[in-house]
């Protein structure tokens, strides 16, 4: 657990942590360089139990503090937690549980709850809903290039296939993200457990709200480098894109600027059918019920409508993940 002036929900979190009901564990701190009272919380914690071991550093960063984390952990296992989230007491001993009967899955989380409820907005609340979908290994490598299919301090991963992985790295982009993004593209099997497990506290502080690596654009972007390198967009097969609108064109740019070309981009509205961009026809959806089929990338990122375009591709015999992706 990486923290930073974190005093007003430390003890909380540590509480929550130390009340687990698998008892074997190591709560391993690094203290980034806080400047408030935590670092005088955690002695206090340490001090009541002898499990609490913590790890200071200079003010270097959250990639730096992971880093540091899972280079010090002594358990095959290791779990992540935010300073600020709640974990439920169960949630350790449910996922070491099923990494120890399951060894095919490297990574398993949980579905969460945001809180306090007040803060949460509509769109977050889609988000929630869309991710605690994600729950089969299947489910979470086809919907990758949505949004990130798990939330970080939800996960239990076996350490040895993170660090096979050169662990987390740093850059303008959500080092959590690129690491299930690096981890579904080596074909590491990421699983999810229905129960909710975590408190996922929204506030204004979160670094996903202050931390421009966590702006929607960074994301954009890192999706694109990953998907551009994704085996099934080299395989020969003609390429269209669903969703010929403004928003939906900015982001299939990020992806086209890699050399990409579409054969066709799908849209609904009549106003665009029948027109051409950059020398590409615009064509309805029916256009699609064709053989040989070719790779369909969706980058319609309203929610609604991204499940009336699956079940639409599902009618036409498309199967998800090998003739369609969802990218928005």
């Amino acid at each position: 657990m990486p923290v930073r002036d974190a005093a007003g929900t430390l003890s909380e979190c540590l509480i929550s942590v130390r009340r687990q009901t698998l008892k074997d564990l190591e709560i391993l701190v690094v203290d980034d360089g806080s400047r408030d009272c935590t670092g005088e919380i955690l002695r206090a914690h340490a001090a009541a139990d002898h499990r609490v071991r913590v790890l200071g550093m200079p003010r270097t960063g959250l990639v730096a503090a992971l880093n540091v984390g899972l280079a010090a952990a002594r358990a095959p296992l290791v779990a992540r937690m935010d300073a600020d989230d709640r974990m439920h007491a169960w949630r350790l001993e449910a996922q070491a549980g099923l990494l120890a009967r399951q060894c095919e899955v490297d990574v398993v989380a949980s579905r969460v709850r945001g809180f306090p409820d007040s803060l949460l907005t509509d769109g977050l609340r889609e988000y929630l809903r869309w991710q605690n979908q994600c729950l089969s290994p299947r489910d979470i490598a086809d919907e990758i290039y949505v949004e990130s299919p798990l939330a970080h301090p939800s996960v239990m991963m076996r350490r040895d296939r993170v660090l096979a992985l050169g662990g987390y790295r740093g850059g303008d982009y959500p080092e959590d993200y690129d690491l299930w993004l690096r981890m579904v593209r080596a074909g590491y099997r990421l699983h999810k457990l229905p129960q909710v497990l975590l408190d996922w506290r929204e506030g204004s502080g979160r670094a996903s709200r202050v931390d421009a690596r966590y702006r929607r654009l960074a994301f954009e972007h890192l999706k694109a480098v990953h998907l551009a390198r994704d085996p099934r967009l080299h395989a020969g097969r003609p390429l269209v894109i669903w969703g010929a609108g403004r928003r939906s064109r900015r982001r299939a740019a990020l992806l086209l600027v890699h050399g990409f070309s579409p054969v066709a981009w799908v849209d609904i509205d009549p106003r665009k059918i029948g027109s051409r961009l950059s020398g590409v026809p615009v064509v309805p959806p029916q256009w699609l019920d064709r053989h040989p089929r070719p790779l369909v990338l969706s980058y319609v990122g309203n929610h609604g409508a991204r499940d009336r375009i699956r079940a639409e591709l599902k009618r036409m015999g498309y199967v998800r993940g090998r003739d369609f992706l969802a990218v928005a």
